[in-house]
């Protein structure tokens, strides 16, 4: 399988920076389409960290772009109504006739997205539950009608939601995070998508995610390994590791050192990060997700285009 690579859309430094103008985002992903990317990727997050909401966006992003895939890096459905989220995720799904990955995670734990569940009137602690109902209520509904269901979370009775997701049975499902939950998780979707901590990381427990997929029957590569990392180029290693630096404290609102421990991210020149990227490819991942931390993301993702992507693709 072909190595392929996405772009993540800043729709967070947007709403830092006081500029929520959505044109230089939907530039940009016309910019990663034109410039060779294989898919383009916006966040989530309603109140923790105040950004776009993902799935409007994207339809925007479908409209003004042709072949490249469009994901959600990475979407919380615990936040959501299973009925509404089918039905938004079908209509975008035809929208973009059929580039959508939903990639979803579980939400860590920490006081501002306590908060966000609260606000949205969802118990934090029922979260992991009404994620995979949500998943199977959504399954449901894009592939057949007069859905019935009931679960510990929600009662569906003959729902019937159209259009029909156009990729048949639903967009591909990707899993997020590295704890033990997605860990437990990722074997039962259709990528392992963790931002981190590590290269090492992934190389140790992607195995045991393919591992689980086999023994629950399904075939050897029904789970693609998937990475989400972030880079801070610049010749002087030292300048790129200020930035990162800044980039990650002003974004997470806490001390690098805490969200290095937790995702993955390389500062240093280009040639280092092409060595760095290559050991992500050589333990299994097949799709990268790039986000840029912080200076000109027009330039930067021309500068990957042309330096980094066709050196790894080769």
């Amino acid at each position: 399988m072909a190595v392929e690579f996405g772009v993540l859309l800043p729709t967070r430094e947007a709403i830092m920076s006081g500029r929520p103008e959505t044109a230089p985002l939907l530039a940009m992903a016309e910019r990663a389409e034109a410039a060779g990317f294989d898919s383009v990727w916006i966040g989530d997050s309603i109140t923790a960290r105040p950004r776009h909401e993902p799935l409007t966006l994207l339809a925007a992003v479908a409209a003004r772009t042709r072949r490249v895939k469009l994901g959600t890096g990475v979407l919380l459905p615990a936040l959501r109504q299973p009925v509404v989220l089918a039905h938004v995720v079908g209509t975008l799904d035809r929208i973009s006739e059929g580039r959508v990955i939903l990639g979803i995670g579980i939400a860590t734990d920490g006081p501002a997205i306590r908060k966000e569940f609260a606000a949205v009137g969802v118990p934090f602690e029922r979260r992991v539950g009404r994620v995979l109902e949500t998943i199977e209520i959504c399954r449901a509904l894009w592939s057949r009608d007069h859905v019935s269901f009931s679960g510990k979370h929600f009662t569906i009775e003959d729902a019937t939601v159209e259009p029909k997701a156009q990729h048949p049975g639903g967009p591909p499902i990707w899993i997020g995070g590295s704890g033990p939950t997605a860990l437990r998780l990722a074997a039962r979707f259709d990528a392992w998508f963790p931002t981190g901590p590590s290269v090492e990381f992934f190389a140790e427990h992607f195995p045991a995610v393919q591992a689980a997929a086999r023994a629950a029957g399904r075939a050897a590569d029904a789970v693609t390994g998937a990475a989400y990392v972030t880079l801070a180029l610049d010749p002087s290693p030292a300048a790129a590791e200020q930035r990162l630096h800044q980039f990650l404290e002003t974004y997470y609102s806490a001390p690098a050192r805490v969200i290095l421990a937790r995702q993955a991210c390389y500062a240093g020149p280009l040639d280092g990060c092409v060595e760095w990227l290559q050991r992500w490819i050589d333990a299994g991942a097949r799709h990268i997700n790039l986000r840029f931390a912080g200076g000109d993301q027009l330039a930067q993702v021309d500068e990957a285009a042309s330096r980094i992507l066709p050196r790894l693709r080769g």
